[in-house]
């Protein structure tokens, strides 16, 4: 490192935008593969004889294994280090994904036990990703950068949307929902590869200069988080002292409802939005796969735009409370816009309101940054992983209480208000019980 730093003392490389363009495309196709069974829902729930309740069940399987392993994995994260962990994670959840679409040469029970077992599995094995995706950010960026990072980590959710929405829905119109599973598992293996090729902690990076080094450390960049190697960390990895302390934090506590209520709109997004296209809107499956690029595109540019906002009010102002609190409560309020879409009939006013909603969800969506401005460095996966728990709780019960509410009135008019609510609570968490915005200093058990 040292033959590089005289050449480069003026000039830093350029290292951690790899890092985070790596995390990026690992969201993306994270996130794809989530939404397999959104664009393949409407011809499989056909073929399966699925009814909403059913449909909605299916839906939450991710959910329920997804939130339960959250904070195993963040000790494992805390205990092996993000690389491995999440490299294995990313593999395995492939081969998951690809495995769904054998589920067709069953029988219809047969069928449906199965894809919730391996919507399950793939719940599981995604667990390590996003709280990996803190502790990267957390040891590669300094703190006047790491909101714009996380944004843009984050926004992969919807420009998975963008890019993957039209080529499923295309692969489902033209081959069968089936390939849409092999396909999407395919890519994943791929990407797991690259992984393993690209990723490496600072310390460790050979492309990175001293004089990048140096600058993200001297930022906050915690460099040294996986420093330890060979399955040990200080003490044996964190225990269910950090567990309970973070818990028993307000500021923590209402950073955990507010991610609870703004993945509600992801989930739905994630969920329920083709089929709404479909069965509310009267589009086809191959028509919804390209309309619901318009909402994620503008969900994209928010999510992008809302760490650029964060970071410029950090560096003005000097708070960090402020930087983070004003683009979340701000893009939730807007978010709200979703439930214009049950009081208009065309469907250009639709796709507009829900990509205003989307575009405000996407601004507000800095809770991966919160995390790793608030995490105690010994504890950074565990704490990623509990607000992780927190938030994806309503990966479970939105797909179900949507599925409820759609048995009962026949229309999607109470999920909207549903959603839109949750937006509203989400703003009100952060503007009253998070209060000052700063990293959680644990103390000894």
């Amino acid at each position: 490192m040292s033959a590089i730093a005289t050449a480069a003392d003026t000039r830093r490389s350029r290292v951690r935008l790899l890092i985070v363009t790596m995390l990026f495309l690992v969201t993306t196709v994270n996130y794809a593969d989530r939404a397999t069974l959104s664009i393949a829902g409407p011809a499989l729930s056909k073929e399966l004889q699925l009814d909403p309740i059913a449909m909605g069940y299916v839906f939450s399987a991710f959910g329920w294994s997804y939130v339960i392993a959250q904070v195993p994995c963040g000790w494992l994260l805390d205990r092996f280090g993000s690389k491995w962990v999440y490299a294995i994670s990313i593999i395995v959840w492939s081969i998951f994904t690809a495995v769904q679409g054998l589920v067709g040469f069953l029988s219809a029970g047969a069928a449906v036990i199965m894809l919730f077992a391996l919507r399950f599995l793939v719940g599981i094995a995604e667990a390590p990703s996003f709280p990996a995706n803190a502790r990267i950010v957390a040891s590669w960026f300094p703190g006047n950068e790491r909101g714009t990072a996380s944004a843009f980590f984050n926004s992969g959710q919807y420009f998975a949307t963008v890019i993957f929405a039209p080529l499923m829905g295309w692969i489902a119109h033209s081959y069968g929902w089936r390939h849409v599973f092999y396909v999407m598992g395919g890519l994943g293996i791929v990407m797991g590869i690259a992984w393993i090729k690209t990723i490496h902690e600072p310390k460790e990076h050979p492309a990175i200069n001293e004089a990048e080094f140096d600058y993200i450390k001297q930022g906050g960049a915690l460099v040294d988080m996986d420093a330890a190697k060979g399955g040990k960390t200080h003490h044996g990895g964190p225990g269910w002292n950090h567990i309970r302390q973070l818990l028993a934090n307000r500021m923590m506590l209402g950073v955990y409802i507010g991610q609870y209520c703004i993945n509600t709109l992801t989930y739905f997004f994630l969920t329920w939005f083709p089929v709404y296209l479909v069965k509310e809107r009267g589009l086809s499956i191959l028509q919804a796969g390209f309309v619901a690029t318009l909402p994620a595109l503008c969900g994209f540019i928010g999510g992008v735009l809302g760490g650029v906002i964060s970071d410029a009010i950090l560096r003005r102002t000097g708070s960090l409370t402020m930087a983070r609190k004003i683009p979340i409560v701000g893009g939730m309020l807007l978010s709200m816009s979703i439930i214009a879409c049950n009081y208009v009939d065309g469907q250009a006013l639709v796709v507009g309101f829900m990509a205003l909603a989307f575009f405000g969800k996407g601004i507000g969506a800095l809770g991966w940054a919160v995390v790793s401005d608030t995490s105690p460095k010994e504890a950074g996966g565990v704490s990623g992983g509990l607000f992780n728990t927190f938030g994806n709780l309503s990966s479970i019960t939105t797909p179900i209480i949507i599925g409820y509410i759609l048995a009962a009135t026949g229309s999607f008019n109470g999920a909207l208000v549903f959603v839109g609510a949750n937006a509203l609570v989400a703003a009100i968490a952060y503007l009253f019980i998070v209060g000052e915005i700063k990293r959680v200093q644990l103390k000894a058990a």
